[in-house]
């Protein structure tokens, strides 16, 4: 790999250790510019910290993380952004006073803070509401306001932790909206996310996390192939119960009939036939391709972890 040809953001054999406890026990990925990748893994697989570290919050015990190609030691406001789980703004500012805040704490001043004012009241849609103050927004309006403010400075690679808790359903889509714009102009994100559904729709590739190492990495494509198969999962409810074995491939308890087709077009129809042959009639019919949920339960287990 050629210099100019170097990820935006490599991290390598990253050991991080509080006491006895091993936060990372030796991650590497890369990220390239415009890339959005989406971090997962159970609670305690590291990957608060593997952010920290990036942002350079954390100090790493052994291994190394290099941005542009650079090793980077401490903080480095003007390479990195950083938008945290806990929505951090001042409550007590207006949207506009919080931007120039956040905007000189990252190096900005003058003409080009008053520029990117401008530019993230728009991008978040907040220019009507510019002059109010933060406490009386909604959690959405908030959520977009801390994007704004950790992407003011045009960072070369934004950390996304949760960006879409607690937030309704048009306010999730306007902030993907603004996601997207990011990777469009070449700005490469890494999101940690216990929604499935935000990992599933937007990132073009996933790095599972479990005892701070990756365990899998590829597109959403990828890893259901590789990890899971492409079995569909079936489940069926009747309108009475059915007679015993009418289908022992699968699992019956009551009038519900649930299990996997590993081919559902040539599979479906001969369990409807044999259903309809027992008198029984069909009320609702679900087909459900393994998705990022069996993925996860796969590679990290299914015991719960607080």
């Amino acid at each position: 790999m050629t210099p100019s040809q170097s990820p935006i953001l490599r991290i390598e054999d990253a050991v991080k250790r509080y006491g006895d406890a091993v936060a990372l026990g030796g991650l590497s990925l890369d990220l390239e510019a415009g890339e959005w990748l989406g971090l997962l893994g159970p609670n305690g697989a590291g990957k608060t910290t593997a952010m920290l570290a990036v942002a350079g919050l954390v100090s790493l015990d052994g291994g190394r993380i290099e941005l542009a190609g650079r090793p980077s030691q401490g903080p480095a406001p003007a390479e990195i952004g950083l938008v945290p789980q806990e929505v951090a703004l001042y409550q007590r500012l207006t949207a506009k006073e919080n931007l120039a805040a956040f905007g000189r704490m990252n190096g900005l001043s003058g003409a080009l803070l008053e520029e990117r004012v401008c530019w993230a009241l728009d991008w978040t849609g907040l220019e009507a509401r510019a002059e109010e103050r933060v406490g009386g927004y909604s959690g959405g309006m908030k959520r977009r306001l801390n994007i704004a403010c950790g992407v003011l400075h045009r960072p070369r690679v934004v950390l996304l932790d949760e960006p879409t808790v607690g937030v309704d359903p048009q306010a999730r889509e306007r902030i993907f909206d603004m996601l997207d714009e990011l990777t469009a102009a070449g700005t490469a994100l890494v999101q940690s996310t216990h929604e499935l559904g935000d990992i599933e729709g937007f990132c073009d590739r996933l790095v599972v996390m479990d005892h701070g190492r990756e365990v899998a990495t590829g597109t959403l494509e990828e890893l259901i192939r590789d990890r899971v198969g492409n079995h569909a999962r079936l489940t069926l409810e009747l309108d009475r119960d059915p007679p015993d074995g009418i289908v022992p491939e699968l699992e019956m308890l009551g009038r519900r009939i649930t299990g996997s087709l590993d081919e559902p077009d040539r599979e479906l129809p001969r369990l409807l036939a044999s259903i309809s042959s027992a008198g029984c009639r069909v009320v609702r019919l679900e087909v459900r391709p393994p998705g990022l949920a069996e993925v996860f339960v796969a590679l990290t287990g299914r015991e719960l972890r607080e």
